[in-house]
């Protein structure tokens, strides 16, 4: 079989089997989130360079085992379906180092990109955390996890170690400072940079216009 056909049938097969997984997530981590991803990941590639495939499998598998969703660091289903579609052990080794690499994991932890397509894949991700769908999706993930929106007594945290920001439960305005307003600088790509900068300044107004409301400003 032509290579192209049988990874296009690959795409497909995993696209419909992380469809379905994910569609009724809760947690701003569903099967949309998946799909912007994706096609930012595409997007990333087809300027940056990158092996397509591989870029194209990592972002649609990149949340079937995150930590907040699943609990399974050691990425089990994503082994398991890798394995079932048959793919060879080279690929297969690529695209779990990729996802291994893409998500955050404290203010004071390095997550380095160790390959053009794990900065591809770990940018797209980054994006869809900020800007307006960004807030959205934390709002969502706040709500999901029981969290309060904001309290003036409890101050953000820079995590210095990975298990520190598992174990966080702070409230969900505390996440733009732990985490969202310090991806723009954290950007691999220079596509992905750009992109960052409209996203990041339209947080930083709406966490203007949040803390003006809350204090009865306006």
């Amino acid at each position: 079989m032509n290579s192209i056909i049988q990874q296009k049938k690959v795409l497909e097969y995993t696209e419909n089997f992380i469809r379905v997984r994910f569609e009724k997530d809760g947690s701003g981590h569903d099967w949309w989130h998946i799909h912007r991803v994706r096609n930012l990941a595409i997007r990333f590639a087809n300027i940056e360079g990158g092996d397509l495939f591989i870029v194209e499998m990592a972002a649609l598998l990149h949340d079937l085992d995150d930590w907040k969703l699943s609990g399974d660091e050691q990425m089990g289903q994503t082994k398991a379906w890798l394995i079932q579609i048959g793919l060879p052990n080279e690929q297969s080794e690529k695209i779990l180092s990729i996802i291994a690499e893409v998500s955050f994991k404290g203010a004071g932890v390095e997550t380095a990109a160790t390959s053009l397509e794990a900065a591809i894949v770990q940018d797209a991700d980054r994006l869809d955390a900020i800007g307006a769908v960004g807030i959205a999706r934390t709002f969502a993930y706040g709500g999901n996890k029981g969290r309060l929106l904001y309290h003036p007594d409890e101050n953000p945290e820079m995590h210095s170690s990975f298990e520190a920001y598992q174990k966080t439960t702070a409230p969900t305005i505390n996440h733009f400072y732990e985490k969202l307003l310090l991806l723009r600088d954290r950007m691999n790509t220079s596509t992905a940079k750009k992109m960052a900068e409209g996203r990041h300044q339209f947080m930083e107004k709406y966490l203007e216009q949040f803390f003006s409301e809350w204090e009865g400003k306006i």
